[in-house]
């Protein structure tokens, strides 16, 4: 290992280097245009795997983004993780708020900035730099390793989910390798063992065949604009709790040392209104901020429209209006048991003189890693001897759809050890990496592979 760790130290700026080469490519996976772009980040990663040294190394077709397969299977007796990431990355909008080109990545005050940074080209690549190394140094591996990156993670994995379910011996494994995640904050560093899934839904409110004046028509039929907010104000109560009958049936209730273990880490809601720029914290009563993120459902709006919204005033009651909303589902939660109690509630509640359509998008299932997972905690070890802190080990607010299904069709459990923090804009403008956590991130997994062997 020592020979493994100096290696990786002398080896820091190449891969920094080939980094930079790789966010380059604009892979934005939900824009038809830029399909040139995420096939060539899927070909680069997948030629930099096999220069690594890996074998059976190819694109596989889906449908829609091709999948990353590689493998090196020579462990005998040894378990065999799979590595999980995504070459595709977010949108770019709105380009105007971004200080840097997000395409051309910037290094500055120890942080490396462009899209795909942290979320997840850069936290992925840390992976195959680390097992680059063992291979070169020792021309071994300490256990068997499969690659699975996809190209479709920020698109809803449409096609990869699928392929999993119909490649379960191709991705037969003991575990997940997943470095998609973040700490909880620069000084509590974190490791994930669940996830909420999710049930994204929208819904179109129609009324009169066309748009009405509001003097001539005024108080004689329903607005659909005034039925949708009546629908919306009817999904919670003024204590945040969500009024869908039977919506909390199969949540699994915090246990006593998971409210302990959370509150550990320290109320920081003082701070997050700072940041946020908020006078006040909100959610289902009774419970923690970080309780209710990390343990308990949640349902937001999040996007409405209809009407005019144009300068000035246009006395208008319009024809239809819309809301899209996306609820964050836990432990035991099924997406598609949500969906059908959504649509029911909305039909039931949908006001008289309107009708209501329903489109659900998508759903993933939520996850939860028994905290004792011996991977998990392999995991643990590594994380702690590479960063010289013992990471706590926390649930997340946000979901990895596709890890669920790892869990139900290969019984693996996903090993979610990540390098990102909290404050690295993923998703957003000025998305960043830390160039420590990068770099500490690959020692991390060189000594994560070799504790998995144990």
């Amino acid at each position: 290992m020592e020979k493994v760790l100096s290696y990786i130290k002398d080896n820091e700026k190449r891969y920094l280097d080939e980094l930079i080469e790789w966010l380059k490519i604009e892979s934005i996976s939900c824009d038809s245009t830029k399909n040139d772009e995420t096939r060539k980040a899927g070909k680069w990663i997948a030629d930099r795997i096999e220069k690594a040294g890996f074998e059976n190394t190819r694109l596989i077709e889906t449908g829609g983004h091709p999948v990353v397969y590689a493998d090196w299977l020579h462990a005998e007796g040894k378990p065999t993780i799979m590595v999980y990431g995504h070459y595709d990355v977010q949108p770019t909008d709105p380009i105007e708020k971004w200080t840097t080109e997000p395409f051309n990545p910037t290094i500055k005050d120890g942080k490396i900035y462009g899209r795909g940074t942290s979320d997840d080209k850069g936290q992925l690549y840390t992976h195959i730099c680390a097992l680059e190394a063992m291979l070169k140094q020792d021309g071994k591996l300490p256990v068997n390793i499969k690659f699975f990156i996809e190209g479709e993670e920020e698109a809803g994995s449409e096609h990869s989910t699928p392929f999993v379910e119909q490649n379960k011996e191709l991705l037969a494994c003991d575990a997940v390798a997943v470095s998609d995640t973040a700490w909880h904050s620069k000084d509590i560093p974190t490791v994930i063992y669940a996830l909420r899934g999710l049930c994204y839904m929208e819904f179109h409110v129609k009324g009169p065949k066309r748009d009405l004046h509001s003097g001539v028509y005024g108080g004689m039929l329903q607005n659909p604009l005034n039925a949708v907010g009546k629908l919306i104000a009817s999904l919670q109560d003024e204590n945040g709790v969500i009024q869908i009958p039977g919506f909390y049936d199969d949540v699994l209730p915090l246990k006593d040392e998971e409210k302990k273990e959370f509150a550990a880490i320290g109320n920081h809601d003082k701070e997050m209104m700072e940041d946020l720029g908020v006078n006040a914290l909100w959610g289902e009563k009774g419970f923690t901020s970080l309780e209710r993120n990390w343990g308990r459902p949640s349902m937001d709006v999040n996007g409405i429209w209809g009407g005019f919204s144009g300068e000035g005033a246009k006395t208008v009651i319009t024809a239809d209006g819309g809301f899209k909303v996306s609820s964050r589902l836990v432990a035991n939660q099924n997406p598609d048991k949500i969906k059908k109690l959504f649509e029911d509630y909305i039909n039931e509640q949908c006001p008289p003189g309107v009708t209501v359509e329903t489109i659900y998008h998508h759903g993933g299932e939520p996850i939860m890693v028994d905290i004792d997972n011996p991977f998990l905690r392999a995991g643990q070890r590594a994380f702690e001897k590479a960063f010289g802190k013992k990471p706590t080990m926390v649930r997340e607010g946000a979901s990895i759809p596709i890890t669920a299904t790892f869990v139900k069709e290969l019984k693996a459990a996903p090993i979610m050890v990540g390098f990102g923090l909290p404050d690295d804009n993923i998703h957003s403008n000025d998305e960043k990496l830390d160039l420590d956590n990068f770099y500490k991130g690959i020692t991390c997994n060189a000594l994560m592979y070799t504790e998995f062997a144990k």
